[in-house]
């Protein structure tokens, strides 16, 4: 945190480190009769993998980058696909090249190192990242979303009147369907992504965002909140929407990797007027676009999350840019597991059938609702996340895939996947018996 002997309240209070260590009460205890706490009393959190403060150009007085000179002492507790795929060999070829803008192999890696719990370990932190890391970053999307990005290319399709959605579908979603909510991350070329981001990036994306967003018309017209400047209540408004971004804690992918950094300048939230549809601007990604509504009609929550993206896309070229894309990644963002369409589409669903079945002993009968969203790639989480029952059994069912499929693909595959899923509900609520349900899985899927 600070390279003196010791350090006072004000030279140190601002960076992550004194939160992990404990804070104002640990300082209190800590400190000496100058009002000072000498360095030799603490041990750096950042530091205790290996790595050394040796200045970064994006330093700022509130988060210090650790530089890796060696390979990080990994221990059990890496769970990341970084560590798990940087070899000695791959450090060493790696260690000394640089993006464009001054993105580092240490940069790369270091919320993966400081921050052992993360499946994922590395962030990018501009377009150039993708390419000039690649060797690191391509073995951990192969693991993440099982696609080889050497060989295949990810396709692009926004057009949402390619849908199919059936009469019958839209009236069984609207029976047991209770929200939908499509979201993905865009962001624009020519600036640094948050994790390498200079207050001068910061703030150009800022404005090319507040642009976009200022040209909305008709549904799509909105008010932007800048983060820094929200009255109480607009707060309040805002988290009881559940709209409001979390705001970094000490130990998450944000902080580790200096996407926090002079937290809260140049952040921001826009929604629309309806509040169907909401922009997080400058969190993890330039701008994470989410469109949602009341009940299960998915065309009509796609075709406003394609308008949105449309926007982003015409501001940037407006301002002689685009967005980040390329056609073996698809969407470029900060972290690898929200690439490609970088699309989760959900729906809170209401189950009853299923969830008696999770509240129950029957270990297998438990794993029944998983098994039929993961036979047409969607993800159930229950309230206390997967594998747990739903209060008021409403489910948050999502599509799994992100890479090497379009959007139209994917949200149709909800579309499908989910019907499938209110079929099965309503054969258990008609008597059927888990078994017969495993038996139909096994004759849809394998038709």
């Amino acid at each position: 945190m600070g390279a003196a002997g010791s350090v006072a309240r004000e030279d140190v209070h601002k960076y992550p480190q004194y939160t992990i260590l404990g804070g104002d009460a640990k300082f209190e205890e800590l400190k000496e009769a100058d009002g000072k706490v000498p360095l030799s009393k603490v041990s750096d959190p950042y530091l205790q993998y290996g790595g050394a403060y040796l200045g970064d150009p994006k330093d700022t007085n509130d988060f210090k980058y650790v530089t890796f000179t060696e390979l990080p002492h990994f221990t059990p507790k890496h769970k990341s696909f970084m560590a798990k795929h940087l070899t000695q060999e791959l450090f060493d070829k790696l260690k000394d090249h640089k993006s464009n803008k001054g993105y580092t192999l240490s940069n790369v890696i270091m919320t993966g190192v400081v921050t052992p719990h993360l499946g994922v370990g590395a962030t990018a932190g501009d377009e150039d990242s993708w390419e000039v890391f690649k060797d690191l970053f391509y073995p951990i999307i192969k693991d993440w979303h099982g696609y080889d990005a050497n060989t295949q290319t990810h396709p692009v399709d926004l057009d949402p009147s390619k849908l199919r959605f059936t009469d019958t579908q839209r009236e069984k979603f609207n029976k047991y369907v209770a929200s939908t909510r499509i979201r993905a991350a865009r962001n624009i070329a020519g600036y640094s992504l948050p994790c390498g981001a200079t207050e001068h990036d910061r703030a150009e994306v800022e404005r090319v965002l507040k642009q976009a967003f200022s040209g909305l018309t008709g549904e799509l017209a909105g008010t932007y909140y800048e983060l820094g400047g929200l009255s109480d209540e607009q707060r309040d408004f805002l988290l009881s929407r559940g709209f409001l971004f979390q705001i970094p804690s000490a130990r998450n992918l944000l902080t580790g990797a200096g996407a926090a950094r002079s937290w809260p300048n140049n952040r921001g939230i826009f929604h629309n007027d309806t509040q169907t549809a909401l922009c997080w601007v400058n969190e993890e990604d330039h701008c994470r676009i989410i469109s949602m509504e009341m009940g299960g009609d998915i065309p009509s929550v796609f075709t406003r999350f394609c308008a949105l993206s449309d926007a982003m896309k015409a501001s940037a070229q407006a301002n002689g840019t685009q967005l980040m894309w390329n056609e073996k990644l698809g969407f470029l963002g900060t972290c690898p597991s929200n690439l490609g369409t970088g699309l989760r589409a959900s729906v809170m669903v209401k189950l009853e059938q299923f969830n008696k079945l999770l509240e129950g002993d029957n270990h297998e009968d438990k794993e029944l609702l998983e098994q039929v969203c993961s036979a047409y790639d969607l993800q159930p989480r229950g309230s206390a996340g997967e594998h747990s029952p739903a209060v008021g059994a409403k489910f948050d069912v999502s599509n799994k895939q992100r890479l090497g499929f379009s959007e139209v693909e994917l949200v149709q595959k909800m579309i499908d996947g989910v019907s499938k899923v209110i079929e099965l509900e309503e054969m258990l609520a008609a008597g059927a018996t888990p078994a017969d349900v495993r038996v139909k899985v096994r004759e849809l899927t394998h038709h």
